[in-house]
C-alpha cells in the first residue's frame, strides 16, 4: 500500500473528471466491488487471492470482502467491510478494524459489507446514475447484475457502454475517467514496476541458466516461478515457456529440452503491490544459435531495438509498429522469404503471416493493464480504429504516446504451419511471399524478443535497473 495521499489524490482526481461530465444535482455515485475468495475445488481452499485492480488502484486495500461508493455530488466516500469475530480470530488472528483500514488509505466512513447493496439500491430507487466498470471476475458480474436487475452478459460487456451510468451497462463516463489516470503512471508506479522488473530479470535469469538439453521443460517454470515468490507476489501471468515458439500462448511444459531447438520464454512478475513486469527471451536449446536461427533472431532483435529508438512523446505506438513491421519485412526481403516493395508489402499487411500479434500493450497493475475495460478503449484514442488486418489488427496500444505511458516492445517472427498453409491456398499474400523457401521454416518455431519501457518527457528508457541479454553473441555468451 502506497501512503494514504496517493489514494486521496487519486479519488480527488477521479471526482474531478466525473463532475466535469455529469449534470449538476444528479451526478450520481460511482460504485468499486473488490474481490471475494475464490474457491480451487471447495470452499476453505482457496485461489491466492488477488485483489480487483481498479479497487486497489482508488481504495488501496488488498484483501477479500471489500467495496466502496463515491458520491459524485457530495465528494462522499464510504468503504465496506467486515469486521472479524471469533471465528475468524480463530483461525486468521487477530485483524485491524475496517475503520483502521480505512484510516490508512485516507477513507474515514465505514460501514459493513452489506451496507453497500443497500446504498447502492437506494441509489437506483432515487433515480440517482450508479457509474460501475465492467467486471472481470464472475462473482462480482453476477453480484452486480442481481443488484442492478441485469443480466451477467450486460453487465460484462465492454463493447456497449453507457454514457450517463444507472442503466444496466458499465458506465462509459467512469470508465474512461479510469482509463485517464491509471494510463499514466505515477513516480510511485513506476517504482514498483522497477521492481516487478528487477525480479523478471532474475526469473529469466535463473530459466537460462537452466536451459540445458535433457532438462524438462516443466522444471525451468518451477525455477522461475519460485524466484516471483520468493522475492515478491508471483507471476503476473501465467508463464509461457516452449519449444514449440510460433504457438504464441503454449503453457504446455511436457518436452525435453532438445538440442537444436530454441526454447521461447514469455513471463513476468508482480510486486508486492501487484504492479507487473513481463519479458521475452528466446533461447537456443544447444548454447548457440544455427545459422538459420541467427538470421531470424537479428531481425526480430533489430525490430525491437527499432521500436526502443522511436517510441517518443507525440508519436502513436500504431506508428511505430507499422516501422517495425516494414523493418521486419525487409529483413525477411533480405533472406528471400518475401519479395516486392516494402511499402507495398506493408499496405498489404504482409507482416502478419510473420507477427500475428501487435507489438506491444499497457502495462501497470495489470500486465495487459486494463483491457478487462476494453481493450479499445484503453489501448486507442478517439480518432483511431483498429485494423482489420491480421498482425495490426491485434495491436492492443495504438495511442499517440504520452510521458508516463508503460508499455511493451516485443516483435516476433513465427513460422506457423497451418497459417501459412491457410495463406498459401487462399493466395492471401498475393505473390509478395515464396512459399517454396518458406516452407523449409516449417519445423522453425517462433522467436519473440520483449522489453517494457517507459515514454518520458524526451524518449523513452527500459523499466529494471538491469536488461536480460538481447543480442545473439551475449545469448551465447551467457549461457557458455
Amino acid at each position: 500500500m502506497f501512503s494514504k495521499d496517493i489514494y486521496v489524490s487519486r479519488r480527488k482526481r477521479l471526482l474531478g473528471l466525473m463532475q466535469e461530465t455529469g449534470a449538476e444535482g444528479n451526478r450520481g455515485i460511482a460504485i468499486f466491488l473488490g474481490n471475494v475468495e475464490a474457491p480451487q475445488n471447495y470452499r476453505g481452499n482457496d485461489y491466492k487471492f488477488r485483489q480487483e485492480s481498479s479497487f486497489l488502484y482508488f481504495w488501496g486495500i488488498d484483501e477479500p470482502g471489500f467495496a466502496a461508493v463515491l458520491d459524485l455530488d457530495s465528494g462522499d466516500e464510504v468503504l465496506y467491510g467486515n469486521d472479524v469475530d471469533i471465528d475468524d480470530i480463530i483461525w486468521m488472528g487477530p485483524q485491524p478494524t475496517v475503520a483502521s483500514k480505512g484510516l490508512l488509505t485516507g477513507v474515514e466512513r465505514t460501514a459493513p459489507y452489506l451496507g453497500f447493496f443497500e446504498a447502492v439500491r437506494n441509489a437506483a430507487e432515487k433515480g440517482r446514475p450508479v457509474h460501475f466498470l465492467p467486471p472481470s471476475r464472475y462473482y462480482n458480474t453476477m453480484m452486480l447484475a442481481k443488484l442492478l436487475g441485469s443480466t451477467d452478459e450486460d453487465v460484462r460487456r465492454t463493447d456497449v457502454l453507457t454514457a450517463g451510468g444507472g442503466t444496466k451497462t458499465a458506465s462509459l463516463t467512469l470508465t474512461k475517467a479510469v482509463i485517464s489516470l491509471r494510463l499514466i503512471k505515477e513516480a510511485c508506479e513506476i517504482e514498483e514496476i522497477d521492481k516487478a522488473c528487477e525480479i523478471g530479470y532474475l526469473m529469466h535469469t535463473a530459466a537460462r541458466e537452466a536451459c540445458r538439453p535433457g532438462v524438462k521443460e516443466q522444471d525451468i517454470v518451477g525455477i522461475m516461478e519460485g524466484v516471483t515468490i520468493s522475492k515478491g507476489w508471483g507471476v503476473s501471468f501465467t508463464t509461457i515457456l516452449s519449444q514449440n515458439g510460433e504457438t504464441l500462448h503454449n503453457h504446455r511444459h511436457d518436452q525435453i529440452i532438445t538440442p537444436g531447438r530454441m526454447l521461447l520464454i514469455d513471463a513476468g512478475a508482480e510486486s508486492n503491490t501487484h504492479y507487473a513486469s513481463d519479458f521475452t527471451r528466446t533461447l537456443p536449446c544447444s548454447g548457440k544459435f544455427t545459422q538459420k536461427q541467427r538470421d531470424i533472431y537479428d531481425i526480430v532483435a533489430d525490430c525491437n531495438e527499432l521500436a526502443f529508438q522511436l517510441a517518443a512523446p507525440g508519436l502513436t505506438y500504431r506508428e511505430i509498429h507499422i516501422a517495425a513491421a516494414a523493418r521486419m519485412l525487409d529483413g525477411l526481403k533480405a533472406l528471400g522469404l518475401v519479395t516486392g516493395r516494402i511499402d507495398d508489402m506493408v499496405n498489404e499487411g504482409i507482416a502478419g503471416l510473420f507477427m500475428p500479434h501487435g507489438l506491444g500493450h499497457n502495462m501497470g497493475i495489470d500486465v495487459h493493464d486494463m483491457e478487462d475495460l476494453g481493450e479499445d478503449l484503453v489501448g486507442y484514442d478517439d480518432d483511431q480504429t483498429r485494423a482489420p488486418q491480421l498482425g495490426l489488427g491485434s495491436l492492443r496500444m495504438a495511442r499517440r504516446l504520452k510521458p508516463g505511458h508503460v508499455i511493451t516492445d516485443e516483435p516476433g517472427i513465427y513460422f506457423v504451419p497451418a497459417l501459412i498453409s491457410k495463406w498459401k491456398s487462399e493466395g492471401t499474400d498475393k505473390g509478395m511471399v515464396d512459399y517454396a523457401k518458406v516452407e523449409k521454416y516449417l519445423d522453425f518455431g517462433g522467436i519473440r524478443l520483449e522489453d517494457d519501457i517507459l515514454i518520458t518527457d524526451d524518449g523513452c528508457r527500459r523499466l529494471g535497473p538491469h536488461r536480460l541479454p538481447i543480442k545473439a553473441e551475449d545469448v551465447e555468451n551467457s549461457m557458455s
